[in-house]
């Protein structure tokens, strides 16, 4: 559209062409061009019932507006390239096609608000997508757990052997987090569920506009309660960014553990080849490429939140052409956790768990020794007697090199008078420090016990099947 005056024009510039294409935002806003239409389309509709444009120019502006926005899904109508951006796109195609009543769609309308509309909306998406994706990855582990309650394994700190554990515990400590992270989301569309639209430049506008009947129109719960503040805020990107941040380091640290768990040293599974890799050179290997690459994407996001906050940090109110950049961040945001997400629930359902070596694990380094000491504080014996006690017995039975569970009354007495005096026997030992009796007396609220494990799966399942955020 050669020669088209910007919105901000009533005579040719003279830009310079360096400084024109500079300050154009069409190659990244052109992504909002359908929710510029809906929004676009509210609007005039409201302008022709509020009385502020005829209502026969009014229905002439939201048919063609739905033709656009009908073209723009099917892939026919494209921004075309001479246009500042996405909204004088819009304005001066509505003109080419309807003369001057497509002139009268900006009437109590600046871009200021018009691009924090399309933000908001773009950002509904964005939180639904990111819910209904957590969900999906949910899924996938419940259903690796439900198959892996009494897969015995051991629970770790400072990646050191701690206690008796079972993967399915282990992988709920995941759902856990990932739960939070669903929430974070919700949280902050039900804060960015307001429209700005009617805010104009700063201060609103001086014509009639029906703020509450636009905002219904766009499914929004209310109108934003100050136009300074509504053209001004970018909160919604950065409580997505900061959600999205917090939900990646929460993968990446997943993706680590299934990397060690995969390979030789921990052996506690296979990753099949649908999610691993072969080597160009070795063919031997197989590797984890999939959780490499979401840990690697971890940084990325990180980078896009502290490029959300910086840009803001010292801007006075009310807008500032600084804000254009949101969109580069949101949009690459987005682009991450469509990504991501598939293909770690496409990850988690790749995993085969080697139970045996789980198992195994347990065998060394007295993770059953907690449960020793408790023994003792069941018998009467003060907690911190209990843990000397039973620290004594692990260094007998470690220079012995066998387990707790296979000391005799001798051994048990050189370690501690404190066994004798409670009334405990070698003997007593072998069933009650097994990993299963030791994972089932762990029964209370969030404890590795099959019945809360069961209890808590059921909990999530239904969590699964609710439905997602409103789009």
């Amino acid at each position: 559209m050669p020669g088209v005056l910007k919105l901000w024009e009533t005579s040719p510039s003279g830009l310079d062409p360096r400084v024109d294409a500079f300050l154009s935002s069409l190659t990244v806003d052109s992504r909002l061009l359908e929710v510029d239409l809906r929004g676009s389309a509210a609007h005039a509709a409201m302008l022709g019932v509020s009385g502020i444009i005829p209502e026969s120019n009014a229905k002439a502006l939201t048919d063609a507006l739905a033709a656009m926005l009908a073209e723009a899904r099917s892939g026919a109508l494209k921004p075309d390239a001479s246009a500042e951006d996405v909204h004088s796109f819009i304005e001066q195609e509505l003109t080419r096609r309807l003369g001057d009543t497509g002139k009268m769609v900006h009437a109590g309308r600046s871009r200021n608000d018009q691009v924090a509309l399309d933000m908001r909306l773009y950002l509904r998406s964005s939180f639904g997508e990111a819910v209904d994706g957590i969900r999906d990855v949910l899924g996938a582990l419940c259903d690796l757990a439900s198959a892996n309650v009494e897969t015995w394994m051991p629970s770790y700190t400072h990646m050191r052997r701690a206690q008796p554990s079972t993967l399915a515990f282990h992988l709920l400590a995941w759902c856990a987090a990932l739960e939070r992270d669903m929430g974070r989301f919700a949280d902050a569309a039900a804060r960015a569920d307001e429209c700005p639209l009617g805010s104009a430049a700063v201060a609103g506008s001086g014509l009639p506009l029906d703020r509450e009947a636009v905002a219904k129109a766009l499914g929004f719960a209310r109108p934003s309660r100050n136009a300074m503040d509504a053209t001004a805020d970018r909160d919604a990107c950065v409580e997505y960014a900061a959600a999205a941040s917090t939900l990646l380091m929460h993968l990446s640290r997943y993706c680590e553990e299934i990397i060690l768990w995969s390979s030789a040293e921990f052996g506690f599974m296979d990753i099949k080849d649908s999610c691993s890799t072969g080597s160009s050179i070795m063919p031997q290997k197989r590797n984890p490429d999939v959780a490499e690459l979401i840990r690697g994407k971890t940084g990325r996001v990180f980078g896009s939140l502290v490029s959300l906050l910086t840009m803001q940090k010292g801007l006075p109110l009310g807008y500032d052409r600084d804000l254009q950049e949101d969109k580069v961040a949101v949009f690459d945001l987005r682009d991450t956790l469509a990504g991501v997400l598939p293909a770690f629930a496409a990850l988690v359902e790749a995993l085969v768990p080697k139970p045996a070596a789980m198992a195994a694990a347990l065998e060394s380094g007295h993770p059953e020794a907690t449960d020793l000491a408790e023994l003792l504080v069941v018998k009467g014996v003060p907690f911190r007697d209990g843990y000397a006690a039973t620290k004594s017995a692990v260094a007998v039975a470690t220079a012995a090199g066998v387990r707790l569970a296979s000391l005799g009354d001798a051994d048990l007495a050189r370690a501690s008078d404190a066994f004798a005096k409670a009334g405990i026997k070698a003997a007593d030992l072998a069933a009650y420090l097994v990993p299963a009796g030791c994972v089932a007396r762990r029964n209370l609220i969030g404890g590795p016990a099959p019945q809360r494990v069961r209890e808590e799966l059921t909990r999530l399942y239904s969590l699964v099947e609710v439905s997602g955020l409103k789009r």
